[in-house]
């Protein structure tokens, strides 16, 4: 911390753990100076805010200061094959207002850009609060993403979308930073923030329209070097011989294991099945065929898994997306091709379990991505220079200091 700025600080108080300056000091061995003069401009920001006064040890109690998720928003997309989530959040990536509509992906960029777009506008009218109130931009696709540049490649499922400037048209609207990413790893980004926090190698997997992951390895989300990490749909396995998949190839487990195969199978057997919910719902009704169709889909799925146990050795496999609403039955599936053809080294500390973030998971990623980019050390740095510089003594609009 010798050379840390604001930035530095807030990190630490972002933990949600309320510390007087002399902690602060404490905790980062900076005099108690320095540290006042590191919160001055977080509390100008409205990042930081005093709250209840800490017990007194003989003189006038010491104020305790903390991170304050309620200075700005963050917006947050989960955009799937048929079906899109908005929300706003906090700082801290509590989802307060959200939206879910049925939205095909092959609607083209702009279509489902601009109902993003409209979407949060009508957040911010029920919030009662304008789009400089919002920080930054979390958006989640169902293909390849170079995160970099936030532009989709060669995403099998996505007409008009490879190559488009997704950032660019959205700060048409919103002029704030556009981070772009798979779907998938943003789940893992949001499943982990919310109910792992302190596992650092995991795989979330998403079995829906498609099928596809997202890595945690040694604490950081893994995409590869084109933004492919973790697609495992298109994976062969030896149910899927001679079976054609949709992105041209055949073998693929989402030609087999997705839920259109699934509800296909099932009208094959004289069933009402045409999307995913119509399979969780005769799954969930009972009906056998439906939950041998699903338990099949779960082995077939274990099939890969033992693939990426027995090369990344994760402690936790967590499985989310719809299919996975149909309880045990896909679940029971994994487990049971995992556990008996992966080493038991790999698997005696392994956890097999069903998300618990559930829908949610997509937009707290999302969130989460916008949120640690626009508050990252460095940037915040920046923020408290340029708030000195400009002499903004007494402003707390974070948006006329970008």
């Amino acid at each position: 911390m010798d050379n840390g700025g604001p930035g530095e600080l807030l990190h630490i108080l972002r933990d949600g753990r309320p510390r007087t300056r002399a902690e602060l000091a404490g905790v980062t061995g900076l005099g108690r100076a320095a540290i006042s003069s590191r919160l001055e401009p977080l509390l100008k920001l409205g990042l930081v805010v005093p709250v209840s006064d800490a017990p007194s040890t003989g003189g006038r109690p010491s104020a305790r200061l903390a991170f304050n998720p309620g200075a700005k928003f963050a917006a947050a997309a989960d955009v799937g094959a048929t079906h899109a989530t908005v929300a706003l959040t906090d700082l801290s990536g509590r989802v307060l207002v959200e939206a879910t509509e049925q939205l095909e992906i092959s609607c083209g960029p702009e279509a489902v850009l601009d109902w993003l777009m409209m979407t949060l506008k009508g957040h911010l009218h029920v919030m009662e609060c304008s789009t400089a109130d919002i920080i930054a931009v979390g958006i989640g696709l169902p293909g390849p993403v170079e995160h970099s540049t936030g532009k989709p490649t060669s995403p099998p499922i996505m007409p008009g979308w490879d190559g488009f400037d997704v950032p660019a048209y959205v700060r048409q609207t919103f002029d704030v930073p556009v981070l772009v990413d798979n779907d998938v790893n943003l789940m893992a980004l949001g499943e982990r923030a919310a109910r792992w926090p302190n596992e650092d190698n995991m795989i979330f997997l998403k079995v829906a329209t498609g099928i596809g992951s997202g890595v945690v390895s040694g604490g950081m989300l893994q995409r590869g070097a084109a933004g492919v990490a973790g697609d495992v749909g298109h994976i062969a396995v030896s149910r899927g011989a001679g079976i054609l998949c949709r992105c041209g190839k055949s073998g693929c487990l989402e030609a087999i294991a997705g839920t259109p195969a699934i509800a296909a199978q099932l009208r094959g057997n004289g069933l009402e099945a045409i999307t995913g919910n119509d399979v969780v719902s005769l799954v969930r009704s009972g009906d056998m065929a439906a939950i041998q169709a699903v338990r099949q889909a779960g082995r077939d799925i274990g099939e890969m898994l033992n693939m990426c146990v027995s090369f990344i050795n994760p402690a936790l496999i967590v499985v989310g997306g719809s299919l996975s609403q149909s309880g045990e039955h896909l679940i029971a599936g994994i487990r049971e091709t995992v556990y008996a053809r992966s080493t038991p080294l790999a698997t005696q500390h392994l956890n097999i379990t069903q998300s618990e973030t559930g829908p949610e998971a997509g937009v707290i990623g999302a969130s989460i991505l916008a949120v640690e980019y626009a508050l990252a050390p460095h940037r915040v740095n920046d923020l408290a220079n340029t708030l000195h510089f400009a002499g903004h003594d007494d402003t707390h609009d974070l948006q006329k200091v970008v």
